[in-house]
């Protein structure tokens, strides 16, 4: 065995001092705030993430997007800093957290019906049809209901393929909350949840999921989140709303959803779905952060709650150009003086 000479220990004890200088401490490296949930949110989410890491380099995001049911159960066993889901914890999954979790609107989107047909006409549903479909009892896209309310657009004779969610999901808490108010049938069978028993259908997980069975099964239909049809150009209908009035889903025509609907300033959990107002598009809902008003980290916690309020101030302006609607002023303002202050 060689025995280094004293030149060679020399620059071996340097590399070893410069290293120790150099490297990160533990003190210096950024805080990793850790969340699960909604798929729903997901692309804006990631942007609003890299965007404040930006501003602030002493915090990193690491965000699983697994499905808002799966977010609201990481949150109650704490295995995760905050939890983002569609759909409202459940009374009962409160109950079971170890502490108060608040509801934070984040921003609002649209449920959109997409689907797969020859040439992508454009197609009008209202609330009877999107329940016949999903309910199973429409089955090929030339079916008389069907071609009533799109006269002079050519429907094949095509087999209608349902496509659904099969993980727990806040978008098809959206989806099944609209059904709900608009269809006794659709109440009686399956009901509003983030899983339901589905009467018909294949299901897929996630928004990904969903889109990409829509796209390669000709006849498919699907409920998706607006930002996904997007960008996975899959083309999507226009629904009767509560006025009358068949209407695109835009951050536009949600935004008149939000602004018809009136919160209570002590509980966020609202719902948005077959809103008032001629221009609203009726598949809408909210997302939320779901936090620990009192949490067991509180330098995460205030770190968590700086990136919130940024959201909900210059954040809201990216809201759009990823086809999501940002909160109303004066919602805006309620929930930024309903956030808790962590020293």
């Amino acid at each position: 065995m060689k025995i280094p000479g004293p030149g060679s220990l020399f620059l071996l004890l340097l590399a070893a001092l410069l290293w120790l200088t150099l490297a990160p401490t533990r003190k210096d490296a950024p805080l990793l705030i850790n969340g699960a949930g909604a798929s729903f949110p997901y692309p804006l989410y990631t942007r609003w993430f890299a965007a404040y890491e930006r501003l602030d380099p002493t915090v990193r995001f690491n965000y699983q997007a697994i499905g808002s049911g799966g977010g609201q159960q990481q949150l109650v066993h704490q295995t995760v800093d905050f939890g983002a889901s569609d759909s409202p914890m459940r009374t009962s999954l409160l109950a079971r957290a170890p502490g108060k979790i608040l509801h934070i609107p984040m921003i609002a989107g649209a449920d959109v019906l997409a689907y797969h047909l020859p040439g992508s006409p454009p197609l009008r549903l209202t609330p009877a049809i999107i329940a016949e479909i999903f309910l199973g009892r429409i089955r090929n896209w030339n079916d008389s209901r069907l071609a009533r309310i799109n006269p002079g657009i050519p429907l094949p004779s095509l087999p209608l393929v349902v496509v659904h969610r099969s993980d727990g999901s806040g978008t098809t808490y959206i989806f099944t909350d609209y059904l709900t108010k608009v269809s006794p049938e659709w109440a009686r069978i399956a009901g509003r949840g983030t899983a339901v028993h589905w009467p018909a259908g294949i299901g897929a997980k996630g928004n990904e999921g969903v889109a990409g069975q829509i796209r390669s099964l000709p006849g498919a239909i699907g409920y998706l989140e607006l930002a996904y049809a997007v960008q996975n150009n899959i083309p999507y209908a226009a629904v009767e709303n509560l006025a009358g009035n068949f209407i695109l889903p835009s951050p536009e025509s949600v935004t008149q959803a939000l602004a018809s609907s009136m919160p209570d300033p002590h509980d966020f959990r609202l719902s948005i779905a077959n809103a008032a107002g001629p221009g609203s598009y009726p598949i809408a809902g909210l997302t939320w952060l779901l936090l620990y008003e009192n949490p067991p980290d509180r330098r995460k916690a205030q770190k968590l709650l700086s990136f919130v309020r940024w959201c909900l101030t210059e954040g809201q302006a990216l809201a759009s150009s990823f086809d999501y609607a940002p909160l109303p002023p004066r919602l805006r303002e309620q929930v930024l003086a309903s956030l808790p202050e962590i020293r």
